[in-house]
């Protein structure tokens, strides 16, 4: 059963998720929160296996509060936003949120992506991730250092993870390389352990950071 805390400052908004995710036999809502603040206190008190986030909220922003829980290592933390050009989608990541959804996704892709996440995986969605893109996208080129880590990489495992940071899923790279999903995962599972990378969100903000690629490089 995978426990989920939701934090939104609009009471409607967490009861919308609530009927949402009750509706399936493998969540339960543990509690929820109206504020970053809470959130932490609920977190500390309930144990949940994700969090479901808000980004705009008082007292404690979603991305401040998210930042305690991941550097605790007590939850994982799915962020939810009315806008995918929201100004705070890059700060969230960066933060460690290991998923990124719309307000208005689907109720069964927000079923999904929760238990992708419970599962140690990291999502986003095709508009968030283009909104990434266009962050790095707007800094200024130049020499970028590129980590030791990456000489540990080998040749398939430098594309999965150029392959990566444009956003493709499993699915779509096996059908890039020709390959099986299995052998795709057991790169991404390699490519991770080596860099030191909690999930592909951060693999993909790796990518840039280091100008392996470059936005619209394809």
């Amino acid at each position: 059963m995978i426990s989920v805390l939701l934090v939104d400052d609009e009471a409607l908004v967490r009861a919308g998720l609530r009927l949402i995710l009750e509706s399936a036999a493998d969540v339960r809502v543990a509690g929820e929160a109206g504020d970053g603040q809470a959130a932490l206190e609920a977190v500390g008190s309930q144990h949940p296996d994700v969090v479901l986030m808000d980004i705009r909220m008082p007292r404690l922003d979603g991305v401040q509060a998210t930042r305690r829980i991941v550097a605790a290592g007590t939850a994982k933390v799915l962020m939810l936003t009315t806008f995918d050009l929201d100004e705070y989608v890059f700060d969230a990541l960066r933060a460690g949120a290991s998923g990124f959804l719309l307000k208005d996704t689907p109720a069964e892709d927000l079923v999904s992506a929760v238990r992708v996440v419970a599962g140690g995986e990291a999502l986003l969605s095709p508009s968030v991730t283009r909104r990434l893109i266009e962050e790095f996208a707007r800094q200024p080129v130049g020499h970028t250092a590129q980590p030791r880590e990456l000489a540990t990489l080998t040749a398939r495992e430098l594309e999965v993870l150029k392959l990566m940071a444009r956003g493709l899923t499993n699915a779509e790279i096996a059908a890039e390389l020709v390959v099986s999903e299995t052998t795709v995962k057991t790169h991404v599972g390699r490519v991770l352990d080596k860099l030191g990378l909690r999930d592909r969100v951060q693999a993909v903000v790796f990518a840039y950071e280091t100008a392996l690629v470059r936005p619209g490089g394809g």
